[in-house]
C-alpha cells in the first residue's frame, strides 16, 4: 500500500515540513527503514539515526529539522506510531461463513457477517456478534453470548454463560470461565465446592495467549472494558477488574480480590485473596501483595511494602555485608578492651 506523507498526516492530524506528496510504502525502524519508507524518532539519538537511514521521512514530536527528510509533527510520537501501524499493516481479513467442520447446535444465533473456522464447536443458545472471528478449534460452551468484532485466535476455550463485550480479543490457548479453585475440608477430605457462576469480559479487552480465567462461585468473574491482559496470567474466582488496568505475564491475582481503574501489575506479582486494589495503583515486578493498597498506591518487594520503603530495605540488605565486617570488627576490639580493663 502507497500513502503520501499529506495522508498519513491527515490521519494523525500531524503537520509536514517538506513535500507532502512523496509517496510511502512502508513503515520500519531507522536501522531497518528502506528508500520510501517512513520511520521514527522520539529523541534526538533516534532522530540522528533516522536522518542517517534510507527512509523518506521521520514521525517526530520534537523540534527537529532536517534538510534531507520530510517530517510529520505530531503531539505523540507513540501514539502516532501506534495509530499509524494498522495503516500500513491493516489487521487480516476473514470471509464471513462457516467452516463445513464446525459443529454448531440447531439454537446457536450466529449474525450473517461473522466468520467460524474450522472445528470449531458452538454449543445451545450461543450468540456471535457482528464481524466476530472465530479462528480456529474453538470451543464455546452452552449460553455464551460474544458482542460485536470479537475475536478468538485458534483453540480459545470459553466454558458456559461466559459473556464478552464488543471488540474483545484472546489469543491462542487460553481458557475463560474454568472451575475456580474451591475445595471445603470435610471428614478429613477436600471437597469440591461448586462453581456455578461465570466470567464477565466488557468492550476492548485483550488478553493474551494460555492465561486462565476462572469463573464466580456463584456470582461472576469480572474484567473490565479496555483492560488488557499478558500471556500466562491466571485470574482465579469472583475476582473483579476495573477499566483499563495493565496485568503483565506470569501473574496471579487470587480470588475476591478488587481491582480499581487503571490498576498495574507488573510480571511475576501475585496478589492474596480477598484484598482491595486502588484506582492508579501500581505493583512492581515479582511482588507479593498481601494487604489492601490504596488510590495511587505504588508498591514493590515480598511481601509487598510501599515502593520507597521496599527500596530502602533492598539497598539496606545490599549493604549486609560490609555492615557484618564493620559489626566483627567492632567485637574484636570490644575483646580487646575488656581484656585490658581485665588487666
Amino acid at each position: 500500500m502507497h500513502f503520501t506523507a499529506a495522508q498519513i498526516a491527515e490521519t494523525l492530524q500531524g503537520e509536514i515540513t517538506g513535500d507532502s506528496s512523496v509517496q510511502l510504502i512502508g513503515l520500519a525502524p531507522a536501522d531497518r527503514a528502506r528508500a520510501g519508507e517512513l520511520t521514527f524518532a522520539e529523541n534526538a539519538t533516534y532522530f540522528a539515526a533516522a536522518e542517517q537511514s534510507q527512509a523518506a521521512a521521520i514521525l517526530v514530536d520534537g523540534p527537529f529539522v532536517s534538510a534531507s527528510k520530510v517530517l510529520i509533527r505530531v503531539l505523540n510520537t507513540r501514539v502516532a506510531l501506534a495509530r499509524v501501524l494498522p495503516v500500513f499493516f491493516p489487521p487480516e481479513e476473514h470471509p464471513c461463513g462457516i467452516h463445513p467442520s464446525a459443529v454448531i447446535a440447531g439454537s446457536a444465533r450466529i449474525d450473517p457477517t461473522a466468520h467460524i473456522g474450522p472445528h470449531c464447536v458452538l454449543g445451545a443458545r450461543v450468540r456471535l456478534g457482528a464481524r466476530s472471528v472465530l479462528m480456529g478449534g474453538n470451543d464455546l460452551r452452552e449460553d455464551c453470548q460474544l458482542g460485536d468484532d470479537v475475536c478468538l485466535f485458534p483453540n480459545v476455550t470459553l466454558y458456559r454463560q461466559t459473556q464478552l463485550g464488543h471488540r474483545v480479543t484472546i489469543h491462542a490457548g487460553t481458557v475463560i470461565g474454568s472451575d475456580g479453585f474451591g475445595y471445603v475440608l470435610d471428614d478429613g477430605r477436600h471437597r469440591k465446592v461448586l462453581q456455578l457462576g461465570n466470567v464477565v469480559v466488557h468492550d476492548d479487552v485483550e488478553i493474551g495467549s494460555n492465561t486462565a480465567i476462572d469463573r464466580g462461585t456463584l456470582g461472576s468473574t469480572v474484567i473490565g472494558a479496555g483492560t488488557k491482559i499478558d500471556n500466562l496470567v491466571h485470574v482465579a474466582h469472583n475476582v473483579v477488574m476495573g477499566r483499563h488496568c495493565l496485568i503483565m505475564g506470569q501473574v496471579g491475582v487470587a480470588g475476591s480480590t478488587h481491582l480499581g481503574d487503571y490498576v498495574v501489575v507488573a510480571s511475576q506479582s501475585g496478589i492474596a485473596d480477598h484484598l482491595r486494589v486502588g484506582n492508579q495503583a501500581v505493583i512492581g515486578a515479582k511482588s507479593g501483595v498481601m494487604r489492601d493498597i490504596p488510590d495511587g498506591g505504588r508498591v514493590l518487594g515480598t511481601p509487598a511494602a510501599p515502593d520507597r520503603q521496599a527500596k530502602r530495605q533492598m539497598i539496606a540488605m545490599q549493604q549486609l555485608p560490609q555492615l557484618l565486617h564493620r559489626l566483627r570488627d567492632l567485637e574484636k576490639q570490644v575483646v580487646q578492651l575488656t581484656a585490658r580493663c581485665a588487666a
